[in-house]
């Protein structure tokens, strides 16, 4: 099952929804972004957050129903690659 992101991701939330992912870390391996809709690159450092604790215990991240949006931030901020998004 994967790790659904909720409808927004700003500074506000960012916090919180790390620590919570990182709290079901066996659902970080597939993050879908179905509902993202109001997001800025704050969504960047969660992801980033999730993926370098998964890669510490020998695994990767996957993110589904990625928004345009976010593929166009991950690129200008060089991460698409680690993200798997490029």
């Amino acid at each position: 099952m994967p790790f659904l992101l909720p409808v927004s991701v700003t500074q506000d939330n960012a916090v919180k929804l790390e620590k919570e992912g990182l709290l079901n870390l066996p659902t970080l391996r597939t993050v879908d972004c179905i509902n993202l809709k109001d997001f800025d690159s704050t969504v960047l450092i969660v992801l980033l957050a999730w993926q370098k604790k998964l890669q510490a215990d020998g695994q990767q991240i996957s993110v589904q129903n990625v928004p345009e949006k976010l593929t166009v931030l991950a690129g200008v901020y060089g991460v698409a690659e680690l993200l798997g998004l490029a």
